[in-house]
């Protein structure tokens, strides 16, 4: 290196100590604007980056001080992020391990096991085991369920539906008489003759029964939520959004970083009950925006809200621009049903209004094209009374599956972001493929056009149950995610679903970087490894950008930093 460009490069890096840690020959993977590739990086006490550059730049920076570590030619890259996951998952398996469940029989023989241990009149559950996932790609039935539970109530849910048996409709009062209140979205599914089928859409279960279930303490919570985060950790995420928190889990958040435990930054979105009386909407907003924690902070912020427009993708729910379509799998037997809208348009714009108004993000779970056709359109309405206002708050849609061309170009208009989960293509693409088909599945988690338009996504996973990235609901591996977004390859399924909508792996790696950093208000401090920026880096086995793209599922986490902190090495 010329001695003046080296002089040059030393002047622009803060002098006033030398850096605490030098990583050197390795890839570092920027990440930033124009994607450079280095080959060290240098990391202050202070917890920020000191330096990106060549072995000879960063390595003159040294002292007797100085942690050096030679990379050995592995890659490092920007500490990954997950835009939506819910930590109550920690406690899915407080009482007992719930075993994988890929067949209607698997279910059946857990309820049945359930049955074994409870007492008579004890409520028997299990969530979120998706019938898109099942092998019969079906629920279970109301009398499959009453044979195998005929003295206990059985809920089988799974996202924002559930099926009942016998008795649980009883204790819930779920009969052909049932009328079901003046503006709700839920429907009671009906048979032929006009009786409850025991299918439940976007309908809060009534079922009063007693459990046996142990109740977690305070510090039961505590410690499995810090458990938790240590295994996202361990797969590289180094920054989280809890989206439809609550203003209590957040109390838990500030607990985990007033005591050091606290091994991810979290940017919650606490939830809305949207369809009360607008007072109270109102007042529930207001809550959040007059929270302290709305305040920029890299490690906790509350960075919005968040409100559920329409139903489940994976349970037949979600609100779609053309019927669904009858299926015998999705307990559809209305070929006009479109889905469950769940919020007026009237509502909606006052959320909307409310929430952006105040800076705050504000998102919603919308699934269907319908839903996130209804979103963007009041973005765009809200955005015409206070121009850019949408664009600053940085609004965004929850999930965004089924994409009208149209919204993608609002979208990119207006500055809306969006949350998607493409590991939802991985477990789910079977199922949905066969039921919707090829031309409807074309509008399914189009990444390559919102890429194309400047439409910032940001990858998650909706973890909801279950710790381990493979084994949970869903899996948070955001490797498995990545690879997805770039194959598009569903489970059982021989052949990729449109590959014309999948990413590079450079975009793929901003999925869950760059991207999510906006989209989660971070991007000041994370997303990228460059001078200043807080030092969340990853260390990993295998270069994501040339390894095998089959082999990049199976990518290790060697260790991961957190403000130059270590919080995981792998053994």
């Amino acid at each position: 290196m010329k001695l003046a460009s080296l002089f040059a490069f030393l002047t622009s890096v803060s002098l006033h100590a030398a850096p605490s840690l030098i990583l050197h020959h390795g890839r570092v993977i920027t990440v930033d604007k124009k994607f450079r590739i280095a080959e060290a990086i240098a990391i202050n006490a202070d917890g920020r980056i000191a330096a990106v550059g060549s072995n000879d730049e960063i390595l003159a920076l040294k002292d007797a001080a100085s942690a050096v570590v030679d990379l050995s030619g592995k890659s490092v890259l920007p500490g990954l992020m997950d835009s939506h996951v819910h930590p109550g998952a920690a406690m899915t398996e407080f009482d007992h391990e719930i075993p994988t469940m890929e067949t209607i029989a698997d279910v059946l023989a857990y309820l049945s096991g359930r049955v074994k241990v409870s007492q008579p009149g004890e409520l028997i559950s299990v969530r979120q085991i998706f019938i898109t996932r099942l092998e019969e790609k079906r629920y279970p039935t109301r009398a499959e369920l009453d044979r195998i539970a005929p003295t206990n109530p059985v809920v089988f849910s799974t996202g924002p539906d559930s099926m009942l048996n016998s008795l649980a409709l009883k204790l819930g009062g779920y009969s052909r008489d049932y009328k079901v209140k003046e503006g709700s979205a839920g429907v009671m599914e009906v048979d032929a003759s006009g009786e409850p089928t025991g299918l439940l859409r976007s309908l809060s279960h009534n079922v009063k029964a007693p459990t046996s279930a142990k109740k977690p303490t305070a510090e039961d919570v505590y410690r499995r939520t810090v458990e938790l985060f240590k295994d996202y950790n361990s797969v590289g995420l180094t920054t989280v959004a809890d989206r439809d928190s609550s203003l209590k889990q957040i109390e838990l958040y500030q607990k985990m970083l007033t005591q050091g435990e606290l091994t991810v930054r979290m940017r919650p979105s606490p939830g809305i009950s949207s369809m009360s009386l607008w007072p109270a909407c109102a007042k529930a907003i207001d809550e959040v925006i007059q929270h302290p924690l709305t305040k920029e902070d890299p490690m906790l912020q509350i960075i919005g809200t968040k409100v559920y427009l329409d139903g489940g993708m994976l349970t037949g729910s979600a609100w779609m621009i053309e019927p669904w379509g009858i299926s015998e799998a999705y307990g559809i037997s209305d070929p006009q049903y479109r889905g469950v809208q769940k919020i007026t348009p009237e509502r909606l714009k006052q959320l909307v209004e409310k929430v952006t108004t105040a800076g705050l993000q504000f998102t919603a779970h919308s699934v269907g094209d319908a839903a996130v056709q209804l979103l963007i359109d009041t973005y765009e309405a809200v955005d015409a009374q206070n121009a850019g206002s949408v664009r600053a708050a940085r609004s965004s849609v929850t999930h965004c599956n089924f994409m009208h061309p149209d919204s993608i170009a609002k979208a990119a208009k207006l500055g809306v972001c969006i949350d998607l989960q493409p590991i939802w293509l991985h477990m789910d693409g079977r199922t949905l493929m066969g039921h919707f088909g090829e031309e409807r599945m074309s509008r399914f988690q189009p990444l390559r056009a919102c890429f194309d338009q400047h439409v910032i996504v940001g990858g998650g996973s909706d973890h909801m149950q279950k710790v381990g990235s493979f084994r949970s609901i869903n899996p948070y591996n955001p490797w498995l995610g990545m690879w997805t977004a770039i194959t598009r390859k569903a489970r059982k399924l021989d052949q990729p679903i449109h590959v014309e909508n999948a990413l590079t792996r450079e975009e793929a790696l901003r999925l869950y970087t760059s991207n999510n950093a906006f989209l989660l208000k971070a991007e000041k401090n994370t997303g990228s490894l460059e001078p200043g920026k807080l030092a969340d880096i990853i260390l990993v086995d295998r270069d994501p950008l040339t390894c095998p793209i089959d082999d990049l599922v199976k990518t290790q986490v060697l260790k991961t930093w957190l403000g130059g902190k270590v919080v995981f090495e792998k053994k």
